[in-house]
């Protein structure tokens, strides 16, 4: 049995101890926003925050996040940061096909958390390890700057 602070919240659960945190969050709670991409942590579609740097929760054992605060997506937007990178997500209309954009929007809230502006280089850094198939990349970079500097306009509705 592991206590699990996710979201803000302690949660129990009875799990083995070998069981990638990603499974956890998943399977056993329901948490359905983080993604199963390539279960090698290569393709950063099961990112979460733990402490609030950005992890790969498939290749995480619960028995790694114990004792650590967990943020996942449905969790990202309680902060200012977080709320600021969907927003702009939004705005710019950054998903595609969308599969990938909740592992993308953990590391840009990781990232602008450590350097509230950040440049082309700290982004493209912080999201290297993020792919993304439908090739986004360009409205990411856009997104993260719109969110650094907090001049988000949403899409304007059709009515």
């Amino acid at each position: 049995m592991f206590v699990l602070s996710i979201n803000g919240n302690d949660t129990q659960v009875d799990v083995p101890d070998d069981m990638p945190l990603l499974w956890v969050l998943r399977d056993v709670l329901g948490l359905n926003g983080t993604k199963f991409g390539c279960g090698m942590a290569q393709c950063g579609a099961c990112t979460v925050h733990l402490d609030g740097r950005a992890v790969r929760s498939c290749v995480l054992p619960v028995t790694g996040a114990v004792g650590k605060k967990i943020t996942t997506i449905e969790g990202i937007g309680a902060t200012d940061i977080g709320k600021r990178v969907q927003q702009a997500w939004l705005g710019i209309e950054v998903a595609q096909c969308g599969y990938c954009q909740t592992g993308q929007i953990m590391s840009a809230t990781a990232l602008l958390a450590e350097k509230a502006q950040p440049t082309d280089a700290d982004i493209d850094a912080a999201m290297s390890g993020n792919l993304c198939r439908c090739g986004t990349y360009a409205r990411i970079r856009a997104a993260i700057k719109q969110a650094a500097t907090g001049q988000i306009s949403l899409p304007q509705t059709v009515a």
